[in-house]
């Protein structure tokens, strides 16, 4: 699939991973200090567990968001595919 052709699925899904990968790392910042705040590590679970359904959704109709073993591919290897997550 050439960049100029990917659908609006495609960025859809990249954004809201891109926003629940936010609400992580911060989630992960404020749990760096505050260890013991149970509401703060119950939304970060939860956050954790979004993430994945959209990274597996995304990953099923797009292709691999990262490399090494951290995502599955279809045959034929599809990390040659763009565009990578990061070029859009």
């Amino acid at each position: 699939m050439s960049h100029a052709s990917m659908p609006d699925s495609y960025y859809k899904q990249l954004h809201d991973l891109q926003a629940v990968d936010f609400v992580l790392i911060e989630l992960t910042l404020y749990l760096d200090t505050h260890p013991d705040d149970l509401a703060a590590l119950q939304q970060y679970n939860q956050f954790a567990q979004k993430r994945m359904q959209i990274a597996h959704q995304f990953e099923m109709e797009f292709g691999p968001l990262m490399a090494y073993g951290h995502s599955f591919t279809k045959h034929p290897w599809q990390w040659i595919e763009p565009p990578w997550p990061w070029q859009v």
